[in-house]
C-alpha cells in the first residue's frame, strides 16, 4: 500500500511538528517521485530575508525519506532507516514557494533487495533538488540513507 500526501502530512503534524509549523508539506508522491513544498514566511526565514537553510533541509530530507518509508512498508520484514550523512549546495536565495523533488526511488528498491538477501545493512545516497517558482535551482541536497533488517528479540 502506497502512502498518500495526506497521510504523510498528518504524520508530519503528529511526529515532526517543527517541520509542520515551518510550513513543510508533501505536495505529491508516487512510486518514483516525491515533491515537498515550503513557502518563505516570517516563521521560517533567516536574517537575510530568505528561507532558513534548516527548513530547506527538512523539506529536502522529507522528499527522500518519504520514498524510503513507502518502499519499506512494502517489504515482508521490518527494516530500520536512518540518515547517516548529508551534503548541500545553495545556488540562489530561497524566496517564495520552493518545491524539493526527489526521483531516486529506484535506489531504494535495489538497497532493500540487497539487505533482504544478505542480511547486511545497506547505504545509498538520494538527491533532492529545490526549485523556486520560476524553475530556478535554489538548493541541492543529498542524503546518505542507511537501512538494515531489524533483529527480532
Amino acid at each position: 500500500m502506497s502512502l498518500s500526501a495526506r497521510k504523510l502530512n498528518t504524520y508530519l503534524l503528529t511526529k515532526l511538528p517543527s517541520a509542520w509549523l515551518c510550513g513543510v508539506r508533501i505536495k505529491a508522491i508516487d512510486a518514483n517521485t516525491c515533491k515537498v513544498g515550503v513557502k518563505h514566511r516570517w516563521i521560517n526565514q533567516n536574517p537575510f530575508n530568505s528561507l532558513y537553510f534548516a527548513v530547506q533541509a527538512m523539506a529536502a530530507e522529507l522528499s527522500t525519506g518519504a520514498l524510503v518509508m513507502q518502499q519499506l512498508r512494502e517489504t515482508p520484514q521490518s527494516i530500520s532507516m536512518l540518515v547517516a550523512r548529508n551534503r548541500s549546495e545553495f545556488t540562489k536565495k530561497a524566496k517564495g514557494k520552493i518545491i524539493f523533488t526527489c526521483v531516486d526511488a529506484h535506489l531504494i528498491k535495489e538497497a532493500v533487495k540487497n539487505t533482504l538477501v544478505s542480511g547486511e545493512g545497506q547505504k545509498f545516497w538520494m538527491k533532492s533538488t529545490g526549485l523556486n517558482e520560476t524553475g530556478e535551482v535554489v538548493a541541492i541536497f543529498e542524503f546518505e540513507w542507511t537501512i538494515k533488517v531489524k533483529n527480532k528479540i
